[in-house]
């Protein structure tokens, strides 16, 4: 039986391999590298990534990658791509291939037809050497000393040092681009950074009937009322044409009572609070957040550019929308 020790130097050695194969990559970052990131750059369509077997994975990877940080990209398997998805294929695009050996028959076949549409060619192969390499426009070496299998057959470091080689080429584009967490976020609107970067007040906040508000004439009592029946633990106090006069919440209404206030005959407009913190509808909903922690309030009123009462949300709706 193995012992736990054998495999904990197993799992290190494979980590040291590949260490070694990724910081091999470096002094291999040069003109080329910058070569291939003009072409990207000058792309005007899409960037076609395609390899068979594992590379086939690793491109899979690269051109989600690629396609989430601003560059346009998708996958074209190349045994598909010579039974018709070649078609896929435009003028205006750019083909990564990826190939350790750069004699994968399957992408070998579709040499001529890249050449015939006269579109540039970047390969990563480990064979500076071999037909791929040769014919590309810009090679990147990717080649490892060795695999982290014992055997050197099952693709290792080969692959992570093309899988590191790909990222970098798309951060390296991320950044020409001056591509923002905005622009992130609109590649990944259901993510939680999408929600944060682009929900807006106005998509989570109460409306109508839902916004818990009174006149200034009403008394504690009708506060009260209001605020359990709209469970946001506050109501605003607004005047006849719906501006904003104060806001109860339950903390006012703790202190009305320690304060001995008459809930029947006491007018809101003495116990309420008249500077409360607001948002527009078209705040980012991370931002209502934001003042909710700094301020320290479970619940905001939501105003228009004529200072009207038009909203109000509170931090279960934030949290419920996933902002939070």
């Amino acid at each position: 039986m193995v012992s736990k020790k054998t495999f904990q130097e197993s799992g290190k050695n494979v980590i040291n391999i590949e260490n070694r194969a990724i910081s091999a990559l470096t002094d291999r970052i040069d003109e080329r590298f910058d070569a291939a990131c003009e072409f990207l750059v000058a792309c005007k369509g899409r960037v076609v990534v395609t390899g068979m077997g594992k590379s086939g994975h690793i491109g899979k990877k690269l051109a989600a990658t690629f396609a989430s940080t601003g560059t346009a990209a998708f996958f074209v398997h190349p045994g598909e791509a010579g039974h018709g998805d070649f078609g896929m294929i435009t003028n205006d695009d750019l083909v990564l291939a990826i190939s350790n050996s750069g004699n994968t028959d399957e992408i070998i076949t579709l040499l001529p037809l890249i050449k015939r549409l006269g579109i540039p060619l970047i390969s990563l192969t480990g064979a500076p050497n071999s037909r791929l390499a040769e014919f590309a426009d810009i090679n990147l070496d990717v080649s490892v000393a060795e695999e982290a299998c014992p055997l050197g057959l099952a693709p290792t470091s080969s692959t992570t040092a093309t899988l590191v080689m790909g990222d970098a080429l798309a951060i390296a584009l991320l950044e020409a681009r001056g591509f923002s967490a905005e622009d992130f976020a609109m590649s990944h609107p259901a993510g939680a950074l999408g929600r944060k970067l682009l929900l807006l007040v106005q998509d989570v906040m109460r409306t109508g009937n839902n916004i818990p508000q009174i006149n200034s004439e009403a008394d504690i009592n009708s506060a009260l009322m209001e605020i359990s029946a709209k469970g946001l633990g506050m109501t605003a106090i607004v005047d006849d044409q719906q501006r904003l006069i104060g806001v109860f919440t339950d903390g006012d209404l703790r202190r009305a009572l320690d304060q001995g206030h008459d809930l029947i005959k006491t007018p809101i407009s003495k116990v309420m609070t008249s500077n409360c913190k607001t948002v527009t509808p078209h705040d980012l909903a991370a931002e209502a957040v934001k003042i909710m922690e700094t301020c320290k309030v479970t619940g905001l009123l939501v105003l228009n550019d004529k200072k009207q009462l038009v909203g109000a949300l509170n931090i279960h709706d934030l949290f419920h929308a996933g902002v939070m």
